[in-house]
């Protein structure tokens, strides 16, 4: 097996002064897993900013390498401006840079109606200071015309100065694999880590794919919609099933693995654990 890949972790802002107290609780105890860095999402329209803000403070004071998410989605230039420079003040020199959605009841993009232009805006003002990830989709975005346009859209980013990418998760390796063969295709050769989602919960999780266009394959949804009412059964089957996705990827030599870790510690731990990656005491 291929022990070289890093590992990172995505949380999510927390929305009061216990749910900051429980993140930097989990921010802890995932640290002894020695993540290359943490990435801290921003909601739709920036709906988060203060939150993301807050809770990567906090990890930088750490010691710790933090992304924050930045998206375009409903921003102008000054307002892009102005986030990166207060990140860059906190010590910041990774950026997640995605489009961004759409909250309810927004009708209009802003300046940035896609990540590339988000990506070449960010190398224009700032230069190479920041390491900036974009998005990828193995199992295509579901607003893309064809596998191929999607392709085409991550160029793009790559060629506007983003240095790696982070994909959505996907649970057959094949799909990644087959992305990958289809990037370099294109002239695509920087790193593009697979984004991993443990299975914990039933709704939740198919609610999320259902959103995100992410497929589970049908014998697996079968199965946790069997065990949906069974929280140790679906939790051991969906440990079962994410960690021989790791190995796979793992042992056809994946660039790291990327962790939604929706703030929980247990999940990512026992996985880590399966998979041959060591906690610090």
């Amino acid at each position: 097996m291929n022990t070289t890949p890093e590992l990172s972790f995505e949380f999510f802002p927390p929305r009061s002064k216990e749910g900051s107290e429980k993140l930097m609780a989990v921010h802890s105890e995932l640290m002894r897993l020695e993540p290359q860095f943490v990435s801290v999402t921003y909601g739709a329209g920036g709906s988060t900013q203060d939150g993301t803000f807050e809770a990567v403070k906090n990890m930088l004071a750490t010691g710790n390498s933090t992304a924050p998410h930045l998206t375009g989605v409903g921003s102008s230039r000054d307002d892009i401006k102005s986030i990166i420079q207060g990140y860059l003040d906190l010590g910041v020199k990774r950026l997640v840079v995605l489009r961004g959605d759409l909250p309810s009841g927004m009708v209009e993009r802003g300046h940035f109606k896609y990540a590339e232009q988000l990506v070449q805006f960010v190398r224009d003002e700032f230069g190479d200071d920041l390491h900036l990830e974009v998005a990828a989709y193995p199992d295509f975005h579901p607003e893309s015309a064809s596998p191929s346009t999607d392709i085409q859209y991550l160029k793009r980013k790559f060629d506007a100065g983003a240095n790696s990418a982070i994909t959505q998760y996907f649970f057959n390796a094949d799909s990644y694999f087959s992305f990958i063969d289809e990037a370099q295709r294109a002239g695509i050769d920087a790193p593009i880590v697979p984004g991993i989602m443990p299975i914990t919960n039933y709704a939740t999780l198919t609610r999320f794919s259902d959103a995100c266009g992410a497929e589970i394959p049908r014998w697996i949804r079968a199965r946790l919609e069997q065990y949906q009412h069974d929280e140790k059964s679906l939790k051991a089957f969906g440990l079962d099933v994410v960690t021989h996705l790791c190995f796979d990827l793992l042992d056809n030599g994946v660039p790291g693995l990327h962790f939604y870790t929706l703030n929980k510690t247990e999940p990512v731990q026992d996985i880590c654990k399966l998979i041959g990656f060591e906690q610090t005491k």
